[in-house]
């Protein structure tokens, strides 16, 4: 045997599976029993768009540092695909441990000398014990995660709980599944040295985190941001968004005198069809979104447009995926942010709020019905597949009670009937926002005809040059005034003065942190800066120019961020180096730190002295 990976709390296990064999309930089990034992861990599910057969991946970080990105290769590989078998080999590390179903001998060939093997025949003993054929390759699953609890000396009493709590209410499932677990159990204690160099131990770092996924969290962010509408088409990462706010509502949006739903969640024909559901309800003063993907958002280009250009609110939450076209449905990706950014046709700009985990999510959800009626303009909330569709540990959600809704500038009965000049497209305080009314305000007065074609600021029809362009420069005037509401980016200082920065944002979060950790043990200190919404703050722009160079992070091929920076600040093409991950896989800390520590080693970095006076 070489010599084995000795850590606690502190590795990456990889589940290679198929799709459709019941396996994701179990790995589910195997992730929080850890999360259970007071050790953080996030797991990430690699699923195909096809139904069964097909690989599935299942790969779990733990980290007692708290580090939750991809850390890039694997300690443990749990291998149940004779389908994805050498890819699945391949990719364990040195000393790392490979955790097979022994039941058919293999050739010395399908194995590796630098790695650690720990046979179980599952299958063996599987089918000695039961006879239905489903029944063998479900148990088969909870006998793996027995099997696991006793090598890396797991508390098996956690599993058991959790398996108490997954069937409460089918209660006849309990023992089964609790006999399945201490069937591979007893055989690990009897035929293997457990635990291995790789265990769990007992911590408390999970403390009062949370356990969710981004989807849901934002779902329940529309909820509390008080939406009441939403159209939706379902489509891959998104579905699942939509599907928790219909759950969500049907907790929280019925009325408790009368049983009424006190929203309206509408599966519309197709993406066209939910866009424009959603403008015509916030038209009416309802609080209105959809969510979708790349192609959905494609679809909407036109009533996109009209809601820019007619200053109608509406959110959108874009789950990112690989694309173009199809591309990769069930992979991530950030490839729509200059798609979202200039959506339509002409001469548009749309505000982006860029997440990093499920609590973001939920506030950015919520933030978003205050800015577009603010700002009377779409919002795009930008997630992607790996925040949107993977659980992950993050601060708890919460909410002000006193909170109360920017509905921004609505003229009401009163102002009208004041006799108050109100012209729809009339800019009276200088932000570039007009004042709206909702309809059947004042039976007399505030009505407005509202168009797809250029109009002057009392909203009457023209074509006039002049009145075009004092619009659309009230628009650009407008997303200026956006600038001051989105969320500020968040900084990190290196612990020294560094010449070099880095710009990154959403699902990359997790992977820099341990990324940046990683270059500064190295000596090579990065100044960080998270951007959390477009358009940018000054301080994005000022962060550029105080360095000599500055790497911008993405998940996508053509660096549209850098794009965007370029395009909007102004900025040297010359300061900012892309470093760019688009294989749908999240983005790794080694792959950040390898790629910038690329660029830096060679230029003989030094970190800068302070001068004394």
């Amino acid at each position: 045997m070489p010599q084995p990976l000795e850590r606690i709390n502190d590795f990456v296990v990889k589940f290679a599976n198929v799709n459709g064999s019941g396996s994701a309930s179990a790995n589910q089990l195997f992730a929080k029993a850890i999360l259970r034992m007071g050790v953080p861990c996030t797991p990430r599910n690699i699923f195909p768009s096809n139904i069964q057969v097909l690989p599935t991946w299942y790969e779990m970080r733990i980290s007692e540092a708290g580090y939750l990105g991809t850390r890039g290769g694997v300690d443990l590989m749990v291998a149940m695909n004779p389908q994805t078998w050498d890819q699945d080999v391949a990719g364990i590390e040195p000393g790392g441990y490979l955790f097979y179903d022994s039941s058919k001998p293999l050739p010395r060939s399908k194995f590796r000398d630098d790695i650690n093997i720990i046979g179980v025949p599952l299958t063996e003993i599987s089918n000695r014990t039961y006879s239905d054929p489903r029944q063998r390759q479900l148990f088969k699953n909870i006998m793996y995660v027995g099997a696991l609890s006793a090598v890396l000396d797991l508390d098996v009493n956690e599993v058991e709980r959790l398996i108490g709590e997954q069937f409460k209410g089918k209660d006849k499932l309990i023992a089964p599944n609790v006999q399945a677990l201490h069937l591979g159990r007893d055989w690990a204690l009897q035929n293997l040295e457990c635990p291995i160099g790789l265990r769990v131990r007992r911590a408390d770092k999970v403390g009062d985190r949370v356990f969710l996924e981004g989807n849901s969290a934002a779902a329940l962010g529309c909820v509390y941001g008080g939406a009441t509408v939403a159209a939706w088409y379902p489509i891959t990462p998104s579905s699942s968004l939509a599907e928790a706010f219909a759950s969500h509502c049907r907790r929280y949006r019925v009325d408790r005198d009368t049983g009424k739903n006190r929203a309206a969640i509408i599966q519309a024909e197709d993406e066209l069809a939910s866009i424009g559901i959603v403008i015509g309800a916030a038209w009416n003063g309802a609080r209105a979104f959809t969510a979708t993907s790349g192609p959905g958002i494609s679809l909407m280009q036109e009533f996109l447009g009209l809601a820019y250009f007619a200053e109608i609110p509406a959110v959108v939450f874009d789950v990112q995926r690989s694309g173009p076209s199809t591309g990769m449905p069930t992979r991530t990706q950030q490839g729509d942010i200059l798609c979202c950014a200039y959506a339509s046709h002409g001469d548009t700009k749309h505000v982006l709020l860029l997440p990093e985990d499920p609590h973001e999510c939920f506030e950015f959800g919520a933030l978003a019905f205050d800015l577009a009626d603010r700002l009377q303009t779409p919002i795009f909330v930008m997630l992607d597949l790996d925040i949107g569709m993977n659980e992950r540990l993050c601060a708890p959600l919460a909410w002000d009670d006193a909170r109360r809704y920017d509905r921004g500038k609505v003229m009401t009965y009163d102002d009208l009937e004041a006799g108050k000049d109100f012209g729809r497209y009339l800019d009276v305080d200088g932000d570039g926002i007009p004042y709206r009314t909702y309809p059947g305000t004042h039976p007399k007065r505030g009505s407005f005809f509202t168009r797809g074609t250029s109009r002057d600021r009392y909203a009457r029809y023209t074509e006039e040059g002049h009145a075009y362009a004092d619009n659309m420069q009230r628009l650009l005037k407008k997303f200026t005034t956006a600038k001051s509401l989105v969320p500020r980016p968040v900084r990190r200082a290196a612990k020294q003065p560094s010449r070099f920065g880095v710009l990154y944002y959403g699902s990359t979060s997790p992977a820099m942190a341990e990324a940046l950790d990683g270059l500064e043990a190295r000596g090579l200190p990065l100044d960080a800066l998270r951007l959390r919404g477009f358009p940018f703050h000054d301080e994005v722009i000022d962060f550029v120019a105080a360095h000599d160079r500055v790497f911008v992070v993405e998940q996508n091929r053509d660096a549209q961020l850098r794009t965007l920076l370029l395009a909007e600040g102004g900025l040297d093409p010359a300061k900012l180096v892309a470093v760019l991950h688009y294989d749908g896989t999240p983005i790794t800390a080694r792959f950040i730190l390898g790629r910038i520590a690329d660029q830096l080693d060679p230029a003989n970095v030094r970190p800068l002295r302070k001068v004394m006076s």
